[in-house]
């Protein structure tokens, strides 16, 4: 198993990082949050890694904090969890946040998650919450956000998450008038997906 990535960011493209190690491109699945963390294409970057095996191919998942690779691990043990569906939960907010919403049964939070309904919700809640209590995630505080002080560094997060570069513009102005441009990069990010999908 591959628990640990560190090389050069050759691309970025949706959810997907590709990392140069030792001229090996590795294709790494992340969260937004951890594609938020990542440096420019050409920067250094480490990652902590899960390595995801099935007949028809192998996946890296990768985590930028250690918060959101132990909560990840504790999302797929939940039945009819699988990678895929733990990394899109793991983009609706920080780890130490989602653990907080998980033990305070927090379901109409949940469900503000894209992918997760009501019944998925309501079986995180059940399965993870006495775990999460001795997990050691509760009551941290949450690693340092990337600053995306400006509309313009919003701008540019959500074209290297692939967004159009339209689509991102208008995004952005609407995240700004509606939180501000100092927010957190991780409610700027929310809200801008919130918007680009849709949701109410």
């Amino acid at each position: 198993m591959i628990a640990r990535l560190s090389g050069t960011l050759l691309e970025k493209r949706g959810d997907l990082a590709v990392v140069d190690v030792g001229g090996i491109g590795c294709l790494v699945h992340l969260s937004l949050q951890s594609m938020a963390r990542l440096p420019a294409e050409g920067g250094q970057v480490q990652l902590r890694t899960y390595t995801h095996v099935r007949e028809d191919a192998l996946q890296l998942f990768g985590f930028a904090t250690e918060d959101e690779e132990r909560l990840f691990l504790l999302l797929i043990q939940v039945s009819g969890v699988g990678p895929r569906l733990a990394q899109t939960i793991l983009s609706g907010m920080p780890a130490p946040e989602l653990a907080a919403a998980l033990t305070g049964e927090e379901i109409g939070r949940l469900t503000q998650i894209s992918g997760v309904g009501k019944k998925t919700a309501e079986r995180l809640v059940v399965e993870l919450k006495d775990k999460l209590k001795t997990s050691g995630l509760l009551g941290r505080a949450a690693q340092p956000p990337v600053p995306l002080s400006s509309s313009s560094a919003l701008v540019s997060a959500l074209l290297n998450l692939g967004y159009k570069p339209a689509a991102a513009e208008r995004t952005a102005e609407a995240v700004r008038r509606s939180l501000g441009p100092a927010a957190a990069v991780e409610d700027q990010l929310r809200e801008a997906l919130r918007l680009i999908s849709g949701a109410p």
